[in-house]
């Protein structure tokens, strides 16, 4: 069988391993395809005419819609941990194997990606970089942060890479934590005097919150309006998870009235995001471009996990860390 591999809206893959491309090469024809981060149905499925093969970032959208269109597609491999983005049952009703990067792969680099941020705005560490360049020091004085040990954090989302947040945070300044999670590791929250709890309780508690959690409909928008509203005032909020987990509006506001004193995110609602979204530029907003996940022993190993699952594929091998089970090809 003939081979086509498309990369699609990744900005990372094999641009500083650039073996990783060398090894897909070996297998077929291998193109860069860009989309708009909302592609998606029958007009993702004619950009990637006669690919049959595709590893994909956070963005687009293959729904149904794509793989109604798009029959031929054989592997799907996320390039990441999180699949929010992939209808996995229309995927496998099609034949479609879709694989997702193991999850121990990215949890250190995103969970430190997370406390740096964090950290950044609440001692307004960029602030000060741009004021100094600018020549600005005498205004040293008004870059006036806030400290860590020994407040309360409050985590939304405690799994692979939340549980890690909790450990460098807990460990590293002796924080309380109050989690919320359908899911309890006991042993662990023993161990770490960790306290399990109620979304209400967390959100009326924390001086912190960072949130961890999958997008899926019990998640979205689950800080909105209600839970600012339960909030003391000035705490900070970091998000590196997905950016619906929070209504960004009821987020302007909460930062407008001072319940949020500030807020770090790494990802956006589109990516890359309009120009004009009321983020970028806020004072109390830190954005960066999602790079939790961008150092040099994160990339390489999912990297790894993107080539060896098309290599696995095409050797008919099982895969590693499926999330469907396709039907057999007539």
């Amino acid at each position: 069988m003939d081979y086509r591999i498309a990369i699609v809206n990744s900005s990372s893959f094999g641009q500083h391993f650039p073996e990783h491309i060398e090894r897909l090469e070996e297998i077929g024809p291998v193109e860069r395809v860009r989309v708009a981060g909302d592609c998606h149905g029958k007009e993702l499925a004619q950009a990637l005419e006669g690919y049959n093969i595709v590893i994909a970032s956070v963005t687009p959208f293959f729904d149904k819609e794509f793989f109604d269109n798009k029959r031929d597609l054989l592997l799907l491999s996320r390039h990441g941990i999180g699949y929010n983005n992939v209808d996995v049952d229309a995927a496998a009703a099609c034949g479609t194997l879709v694989t997702t990067v193991s999850p121990k792969v990215e949890r250190d680099a995103v969970a430190e990606g997370a406390v740096a941020t964090l950290m950044d705005c609440m001692r307004r560490v960029s602030d000060s970089h741009v004021a100094a360049n600018e020549g600005r020091w005498a205004e040293r004085a008004s870059f006036l942060g806030n400290g860590l040990s020994g407040k309360t954090l409050g985590i939304i989302g405690c799994g692979n890479i939340g549980s890690r947040v909790v450990e460098i945070l807990k460990r590293g300044f002796d924080m309380r934590v109050l989690a919320c999670d359908p899911k309890h590791f006991d042993h662990w929250a023993d161990v770490l005097g960790v306290e399990y709890t109620d979304l209400d309780t967390v959100v009326s508690n924390c001086d912190v919150l960072t949130l961890n959690a999958d997008l899926n409909p019990t998640s979205y928008h689950i800080l909105g309006e209600e839970q600012f509203a339960k909030m003391k005032k000035g705490v900070y909020v970091v998000d590196n998870a997905r950016a619906d987990l929070i209504d960004q509006q009821a987020m302007l506001k909460a930062l407008d009235d001072g319940t949020v004193a500030g807020l770090a995110i790494d990802v956006m609602h589109d990516e890359p995001p309009k120009p004009d979204d009321p983020y970028f530029n806020h004072p109390k907003v830190l954005v960066t471009t999602h790079i939790s996940a961008y150092t040099q022993e994160c990339l390489v190993e999912m990297g790894e996990k993107c080539v060896g699952d098309v290599e696995r594929y095409v050797r008919g091998e099982a895969p590693v860390n499926a999330k469907n089970v396709p039907v057999a090809r007539g």
